[in-house]
């Protein structure tokens, strides 16, 4: 019973983020941190990095190594702090033909790691408000209308993928009318982008 009881509130999580968890998540589900070896020995578990595990009979895909690197990110508390952006954000949204190479995540100005960042990942430090932010089960990602301010501002893409962007998003609906009329009218956004929510 008490064995099922772990599996079960293990279950629920790695359900939740695409068979991905923690060593934190695994010791609230009731499994000792010295039997943590012996599942990965078994094969029951994978382990993906430091503190990072993935149980065994889920496919790993794109979703899980989001998750993977969103967990990465977490602190003391075991709070993921980052949130996946501008390339990335426009990537996972299929608003462009953009395909970057590494995975770009926004942390706050005061994230800090006691160990070198993975070359997969790309940090930004800023801080984002709720409402610039998606919640996809196990990972964050900011909307379309921040990721394209971001990548306006930093101009590390050409103008033409942006307005791209920029038309899908709004064809599509990811950009409301409202957010249209806010980047056209704000200061927020540089002077040569303003044109692309103007005219659609």
């Amino acid at each position: 019973m008490v064995i099922k009881v772990k599996r079960d509130s293990l279950f629920e999580i790695v359900e939740s983020q695409h068979g991905i968890f923690t060593t934190k998540q695994a010791v609230d589900a009731g499994y000792d941190r010295n039997t943590h070896p012996y599942q990965v020995k078994k094969g029951y578990w994978i382990r993906e990095c430091r503190g990072i595990y993935r149980q065994a009979h889920y496919h790993f895909d794109l979703e899980s190594e989001y998750v993977i690197w969103s967990l990465w990110s977490r602190n003391r508390l075991d709070q993921p702090q980052g949130v996946y952006s501008h390339d990335t954000a426009l990537s996972m949204f299929d608003l462009s033909d953009l395909n970057p190479s590494k995975l770009h995540m926004t942390v706050p100005s005061t994230f800090r790691k006691n160990c070198k960042t993975p070359d997969q990942l790309v940090l930004h430090r800023g801080e984002l408000e709720d409402l610039h932010v998606q919640d996809r089960g196990g990972y964050k990602v900011t909307k379309p209308i921040k990721a394209i301010l971001d990548l306006c501002w930093e101009e590390t893409v050409s103008r033409d993928l942006i307005a791209q962007a920029v038309s899908e998003g709004i064809k599509r609906g990811l950009i409301t009318q409202r957010e249209k009329r806010q980047a056209s009218d704000s200061a927020a956004f540089p002077d040569w982008a303003r044109p692309f929510f103007v005219s659609i």
